[in-house]
């Protein structure tokens, strides 16, 4: 539990550390996207082998229902990264889609998983997104919302979100995870 414990917090802390040390960040400079993609990849790679060797207790398992629903937030937090990158109208709504996005997979992870290496995983995940939506919110108060995109864009969002959804589900039952129960 101690990798996975590790991999959250390294992830946390190179994603907040603009925020918590932002005059040692502004020193670095470009040349401090090197480190930060460096810590980032590590942290990955310790949640990916802290999750899969961690034991703990276990609190609930999957229901069809629960199943459901991940899979439904799962696909709207795809859409969110999308919908994000291209500009859409729900970005208009919202000035944190990529962050809610990636809470909602947090969410409907959480549901389906209910032991203590996913609280620690998903729970401090979730935890993180929530940290960084005030954060920013606090560093830069002020947020204009960005000029309505054009259908077609909301149309590929859309197409998007499910073919990297399904794409997504495909990798999980090749590693014998089948996300549809």
């Amino acid at each position: 539990m101690l990798i996975l414990t590790l991999g959250v917090l390294l992830w946390a802390l190179a994603h907040l550390f603009k925020f918590i040390a932002p005059d040692a960040r502004a020193r670095m400079g470009e040349k401090g996207r090197g480190p930060i993609s460096l810590a980032l990849l590590l942290s990955i790679i310790l949640m990916v082998i802290g999750y899969r060797s961690a034991d703990g207790a276990f609190f609930w398992g999957r229901s069809p229902a629960m199943t459901g629903i991940n899979n439904l937030l799962v696909l709207v937090a795809f859409y969110l990264f999308a919908a994000s990158g291209m500009k859409t109208r729900v970005t208009r709504l919202t000035r944190h889609p990529q962050l809610i996005g990636f809470s909602l997979w947090c969410v409907g992870h959480l549901l389906v998983n209910g032991d203590t290496p996913s609280f620690v995983l998903w729970g401090g995940l979730l935890v993180w997104a929530i940290v960084s939506m005030v954060m920013i919110n606090r560093t830069e108060p002020t947020w204009t919302p960005p000029e309505p995109a054009p259908v077609r864009k909301e149309i590929m969002a859309v197409v998007g979100g499910v073919v990297v959804f399904a794409v997504v589900a495909v990798i999980h039952m090749l590693l014998g995870y089948n996300p549809f129960g």
